[in-house]
C-alpha cells in the first residue's frame, strides 16, 4: 500500500530504530521508485537564522531547524501553508494548501503568500517497495495529515496527539510507555 503525498506515517510504538522511534513522517513524494518524507516532531537546538538567516523571520515557532530524517542531513527542505488562493512561484503542492517552498529563492517572495513555514535538515527515504514492506509488517500506520500537525508548536507531544485521534486499536498505542517492554 503506497502512501499518498501529503499523508502521515505514524511510527509504531514498538519501532526501536532511533531515527524513527515515536516519529511522525509527512510523505513528500512516493512512487514506484521509493518514498521520501520529513519527520515532523524532531526539533533541533539550531535556530533557523544560524543556517538560513533570510528565512528566520518567516518560520513558524519554534524557529529552529527540524531534523527531517537520517538522509542528507546537510540538505534543507521547507514546508509552508498558503495564506490565500495565490501560489508562490516554484511552489510544489502536497495538498491544496500545503507545499514545498524553494529555499534558494528570496524569503521575501513568500511574504504575504504563506502563513507558516518550517525548515527541515535532512529527510527520510525508502527504496522501491521498502516502505510498503515496513507498513505491512506493522512498523508504520498510515493516517491523513492535518494542517496543524505540520506546524505544531508542541512537537514533543505530537506523536501521541496524532495517535489519539486515530480509530480503533491504533489510538491505544498513545498510552504505551517509552520503553515498550514495560507495558
Amino acid at each position: 500500500m503506497q502512501p499518498a503525498r501529503g499523508s502521515l506515517l505514524i511510527s509504531s510504538a514498538t519501532l526501536q530504530d532511533p531515527s524513527f522511534a515515536r516519529s511522525l513522517v509527512l510523505v513528500v513524494d512516493s512512487d514506484d521508485d521509493g518514498s521520501l518524507g520529513v519527520i515532523l516532531n524532531r526539533p533541533s537546538a539550531t535556530p533557523v537564522g544560524e543556517v538560513l538567516s533570510a528565512w528566520s523571520d518567516v518560520t513558524t515557532a519554534p524557529q529552529v531547524l527540524f531534523s527531517g530524517g537520517p538522509v542528507e542531513g546537510n540538505a534543507a527542505l521547507a514546508l509552508a501553508r498558503l495564506s490565500g488562493p495565490r501560489r508562490p512561484d516554484a511552489w510544489q503542492p502536497l495538498t491544496p494548501t500545503i507545499g514545498v517552498v524553494d529555499l534558494d529563492r528570496p524569503a521575501e517572495d513568500y511574504v504575504g503568500l504563506v502563513s507558516a513555514v518550517r525548515v527541515y535538515a535532512g529527510y527520510a527515504g525508502w527504496g522501491a517497495g521498502q516502505l510498503d514492506r515496513e507498513i505491512e509488517e506493522g512498523s508504520w500506520h498510515l493516517a491523513p495529515a492535518e494542517e496543524h500537525d505540520l506546524f505544531s508548536t508542541s512537537p514533543d507531544t505530537l506523536w501521541r496527539q496524532v495517535l489519539r485521534r486515530q480509530p480503533g486499536a491504533v489510538a491505544m498505542l498513545a498510552t504505551m510507555p517509552e520503553d515498550a517492554s514495560l507495558n
